[in-house]
């Protein structure tokens, strides 16, 4: 079973996210939280694998949570929930550790395939959405470089991988395309998340737009 948090200040939208988990055999919702804080406290003291948290909490925001989240409970992943596509707070949330985010009005279906993605490890952001948020709030001329020296310890099989995780490709998808069988995409994977130190596959897509591998 895939233990899920919900964590949003209203009620009401709280339970409407878990009358639609409750359908899914293979999710369980095991905790609720009305702010960040409570959020966290939860994380670190439950076995849970995923945590769904609204961005803007009265008590205490998500974003503050996922940091907290991927310092203090590594095992849980994170899903920022938004109002809104183009919410600056995303992409601050994906800097934080987030594995990607999910607009409020995303359909039932949807919704419960995005908590299966997440837990199994992949993110949850559409290619054209993780390119616009990226070009939209994250590069700047002064990241390139950082990024370019961080991507210097990498071997030349793992930027090739690196370059599908940017382009938002699966883990089957990037096996697919470098001819690799998928265990060797998730070896390779974890070495290269160790050796940027990156929590997770969306913040070495961020990276790897910030050092311009896309473009090469």
């Amino acid at each position: 079973m895939i233990r899920v948090l919900i964590a949003d200040d209203e009620a009401l939208m709280r339970t409407g996210i878990r009358l639609i988990l409750d359908n899914a055999e293979d999710v369980e919702v095991v905790a609720e939280a009305a702010d960040g804080p409570a959020a966290l406290h939860a994380c670190r003291n439950q076995e849970i694998d995923v945590a769904l948290l609204d961005v803007q909490m009265p008590g205490g925001d998500g974003i503050t949570a996922v940091a907290g989240i991927a310092r203090e409970a590594p095992r849980t992943r994170s899903i920022v929930l938004t109002a809104f596509g183009d919410d600056r707070n995303v992409a601050r949330a994906l800097r934080a550790g987030a594995g990607g985010f999910l607009l409020k009005d995303t359909g039932p279906a949807e919704l419960i395939r995005a908590v299966r993605q997440v837990s199994g490890g992949e993110p949850i952001l559409a290619p054209q959405i993780t390119r616009s948020l990226i070009e939209r709030h994250l590069l700047s001329p002064d990241a390139a470089e950082p990024a370019r020296r961080r991507l210097a310890a990498l071997t030349e099989a793992e930027v090739d991988v690196l370059r599908q995780v940017g382009a938002g490709s699966s883990n089957a998808e990037i096996a697919q395309h470098l001819h690799m069988a998928v265990g060797t995409v998730k070896a390779h994977l974890s070495r290269m998340l160790a050796k940027l130190d990156c929590t997770n596959r969306v913040q070495a897509a961020i990276l790897a737009h910030d050092a311009g591998l896309l473009d090469s």
